[in-house]
């Protein structure tokens, strides 16, 4: 038995999809999703530029595709298949063997992106598995992406060499410029961009812990905290984001910025939400324009998160009092009977500032961050265009990068982030 071999009979979609036995010294799998990807040798290429980790590397690609897709999409399923081991043929001396998994002709019912990755990254961990290493690292990539020539041995040193590392969200940036697409889809891809990091900002302002970006593509996970986690879910949409948020409260969870993805600023409407639908939208317009969170917002949230450690070491009665001084929208998000119960679940399963501080925002965590904001978007504050709030994210922070360029603002947060 195996590390996972219980919760491989009970939680995956597929029985063994790939016979050939792993190469022990396999330490990494990289799992892409592959549906309409006939371009998908531009990926290969540029994960042959890499520099070799000193571990075995292996790509699982899940050629797959939803009930709804029409004859051009399974037409390109088919040239994926083709390209690929066309490619295979022309670099047998790759350092990575591909396993290639044509999963189409055994979906049944419902299909999403999130089963495409749970099917994949399921499958990395039976291989894993089969080797009895929990500590195996599974990356999560789109067929669309290019990456940085250290991508497998930046993973390699900041996770395999650190027993403390065991999931993270890895950094990344859209193509803003070129010729591969027409310039709507660019300035599309800068404002969405642009609200990711101001929204990541936004959160470090309120002085939330554990801030991370939830890019599908950009995320890397060991083995056996995936099987703790659950592993990934079949949502259609948001399957990344769901998926870090049951990383998180396990510890280890870190954002590597040592190397780089690089997603498609493409357009798309194969999910319901997201980057590819959002950049459609906007590259209709000649001027477009993205609205997003107000700041006012996260002034409310910073306001509670500065009221945490009042909450622990506070009497009993001032729990009341201090939620009479909440901000408006918080008081309208949070009901005062839903806020005494949580706030003494808390302080009675608690022994100290650390551990009430990790219990709270257990709670009061990226899940609940996203109603509140929803809920108070309606009903009290209006969003802004993205310029906007970062402008004015930047002017509360003491910082003024002295322009109102969507681009120049985006190129300043890439450098904050990476501390540059």
């Amino acid at each position: 038995m195996g590390f996972a071999s219980s919760w491989l009979g009970e939680r995956t979609l597929f029985p063994q999809l790939i016979d050939e036995a792993p190469d022990p010294q396999t330490g990494i799998i990289v799992v892409i999703p592959a549906f309409n990807e006939p371009e998908i040798t531009l990926l290969l290429d540029s994960l042959l530029k890499c520099s070799n980790p000193v571990c075995g590397t292996e790509l699982i690609i899940i050629v797959n595709a939803p009930d709804e897709a029409d004859k051009e999409s399974l037409d390109n399923n088919l040239r994926c298949l083709k390209n690929i081991e066309a490619w295979k043929r022309e670099n047998a001396d790759c350092f990575f063997r591909i396993h290639t998994v044509d999963i189409t002709p055994r979906i049944q019912g419902e299909w999403s992106v999130g089963m495409a990755r749970k099917t994949g990254m399921d499958e990395a961990v039976r291989r894993f598995d089969s080797l009895d290493k929990p500590e195996g690292i599974i990356l999560s990539l789109d067929a669309d992406c290019l990456v940085e020539g250290n991508y497998f041995t930046a993973v390699f040193e900041e996770m395999q060499l650190r027993p403390d590392h065991q999931a993270c969200s890895i950094y990344f940036e859209h193509p803003v410029s070129g010729v591969e697409f027409r310039e709507g889809i660019y300035k599309a891809i800068i404002l969405y961009e642009l609200h990711l990091r101001y929204y990541f900002q936004a959160l470090l302002f309120t002085g939330m812990p554990n801030v991370h970006h939830t890019i599908g593509s950009a995320i890397a996970v060991k083995a056996l905290p995936y099987v703790k986690s659950g592993g990934m879910n079949r949502r259609k949409a948001g399957e990344d984001f769901y998926f870090i948020q049951k990383l998180i409260p396990a510890g280890g969870f870190f954002n590597l910025y040592s190397t780089t993805v690089y997603p498609s600023p493409r357009s798309s409407s194969r999910v319901p939400f997201g980057t590819g639908v959002t950049v459609a939208k906007l590259a209709e317009s000649e001027s477009p324009v993205l609205y997003t969170y107000n700041i006012n917002a996260f002034r409310e949230l910073k306001t509670l998160f500065r009221l945490v450690g009042k909450l622990q070491s506070g009497r009993p009665e001032d729990i009341k009092a201090i939620y009479q001084d909440l901000p408006p929208g918080l008081r309208s998000f949070i009901e005062v009977s839903e806020w005494m119960e949580k706030v003494a679940e808390i302080r009675k399963n608690t022994s100290g500032p650390e551990s009430f501080r990790k219990r709270f925002f257990i709670w009061f965590n990226m899940f609940r961050i996203v109603k509140y904001l929803n809920a108070v978007h309606v009903s009290l504050f209006e969003k802004k265009p993205v310029q906007e709030s970062v402008s004015e994210l930047l002017s509360e922070t003491g910082k003024h990068p002295g322009t109102d360029d969507a681009l120049a603002l985006l190129q300043y947060f890439r450098k904050t982030e990476r501390g540059c």
